[in-house]
């Protein structure tokens, strides 16, 4: 299955509250725009993460794709799969590349094993 991130952009941006997880709570008015990465999950014997197109930095285990199936692996009986994101979102540009990678990993997830969750 493959489906495709957008990037978005905040017409405004408050931070109202930093929570003990490191994150922040926000609230912001998203406008998507027409720059896509590319999402793609296979089954496999083993957990892997492959990604091409623009670098990313730092550990795949801290990946946010990674994070994300992780996530659902504790919570439901789910078995290995293969993720490969094509990056073309930059990174660290304010474009919500990697929030979107992770939602749509957990969309994609969620849809390939028919996983009792709702919206």
């Amino acid at each position: 299955m493959i489906l495709f991130p957008p990037a978005k952009i905040n017409l405004g941006l408050q931070v109202t509250n930093k929570r003990t997880d490191g994150f922040h709570d926000i609230e912001t008015v998203f406008y998507a725009i027409p720059l896509f990465d590319a999402l793609e999950i296979n089954p496999s014997e083993e957990l892997s993460f492959v990604s091409t197109g623009l670098p990313i930095a730092g550990k795949v285990e801290n990946n946010l794709c990674i994070k994300a199936y992780e996530l659902l692996k504790s919570h439901y009986s789910i078995p290995p799969v293969a993720i490969h994101l094509h990056k073309v979102i930059p990174m660290g540009a304010g474009l919500g590349g990697g929030s979107a990678d992770a939602a749509y990993t957990l969309k994609l997830l969620k849809d390939f094993f028919e996983l009792p969750i709702s919206k």
